[in-house]
């Protein structure tokens, strides 16, 4: 289960469940849309792996799963 980490990794903007500005990678490194396409280039800066669109888990299922609360930040 993705663990919907509640930041971007490069510039810490917030990223809650239901945004569609959140991109992953197959590791789950999360990252604004705007970091993503700019200075990454849809390239994870971590691993190298393409940067797609994160799902948004319902509501309801938040509950049940809720997201990460776990701040990660790396210099990049």
């Amino acid at each position: 289960m993705l663990a919907l980490r509640p930041n971007c990794e490069c510039c810490d903007r917030d990223l809650p469940p239901e945004s569609s500005e959140a991109r992953i990678c197959t590791f789950e490194c999360t990252y604004c849309a705007a970091c993503a396409d700019g200075e990454l280039g849809g390239q994870c800066a971590n691993c190298g792996g393409n940067l797609e669109r994160r799902p948004i888990r319902p509501a309801a299922a938040l509950v049940k799963y809720p997201a990460s609360t776990e701040r990660v930040l790396k210099q990049h």
